[in-house]
């Protein structure tokens, strides 16, 4: 590895598997202090342990509700009293619920704005002195459900929720700019995290189509993305500000 991250704090939210252990074990391994959270804490900590065996740095906090505003400037300020500061915040996680418009109740859209949209507010916003201290970046997790329809299933609420992620970093990113701070997003396209791998197991799932079809030939993984927010959080995206990268493989174009 190059030490792309050497002697930054990394933050990371969602680190029990997919997207965010991947991320985690990719700071760490580039020379990143890595402080993760999840409600599964069991196996975020399990991810910190396995970077540690492998000579890497990361502590793991849980269970964390970070929709819950004082949870989340809980979580803040541990890794602070942990690590010293932070340099790179990573808003990975996320929990929609899908399914037929027609069948989305009010409690499915306010679980997932809560969960997708609130918790990024929160933890930013218990976040922001210290960005604005170290001259931080934020990388939010988006998604291209907020810039086209559903793609294997209905999933309105969680467009929403991820539109709102788009627009808010955009804010963040104008905000932060006069205090150094930069706020870009990523938006995976159809990832196999252990939230998508169940539907795989369905040899009749619209998924295998997609995955046949797709001009890459495959979904994406995890470590796809991780290696975009490895970017964004290294001094190579410094001047790199309110950006959405959207990581699908060019899925979009035949969508």
């Amino acid at each position: 590895m190059s030490g792309r991250l050497a002697g930054k704090v990394t933050l990371i939210t969602g680190t029990a598997g997919g997207q965010g252990a991947a991320a985690a074990r990719l700071f760490a391994a580039e020379g990143a202090t890595v402080v993760g959270c999840d409600l599964d804490a069991g196996r975020s900590d399990a991810v910190a342990a396995g970077v540690r065996a492998g000579g890497g740095d990361m502590v793991s906090f849980g269970p964390v509700d970070l929709a819950d505003a004082d949870a989340a400037a809980g979580w803040i300020a541990g890794a602070v009293q942990s690590a010293g500061r932070i340099d790179v915040l990573y808003n990975n996680a996320s929990a929609p619920r899908v399914g037929p418009f027609e069948e989305l109740t009010l409690e499915d859209w306010r679980f997932t704005l809560r969960n997708e949209l609130d918790l990024i507010y929160t933890v930013v916003s218990a976040a922001w002195p210290h960005l604005k201290s170290s001259r931080g970046t934020i990388i939010n997790t988006a998604s291209v459900s907020a810039h086209r329809g559903a793609t294997f299933t209905e999933q309105a609420a969680h467009g929403a929720a991820k539109g709102g992620v788009l627009a808010l970093t955009r804010h963040l990113a104008a905000s932060g700019a006069r205090h150094g701070i930069r706020a870009n997003s990523i938006s995976p396209g159809l990832i196999v995290t252990p939230q998508i791998a169940p539907f795989l197991e369905d040899p009749e799932h619209p998924m295998h189509e997609m995955a046949r079809s797709h001009p890459l030939g495959r979904l994406g993984a995890p470590e796809d993305v991780a290696r975009v927010a490895l970017f964004l959080a290294s001094d190579d995206a410094g001047y790199l500000n309110a950006v959405d990268i959207v990581v699908d493989g060019g899925q979009a174009v035949i969508v």
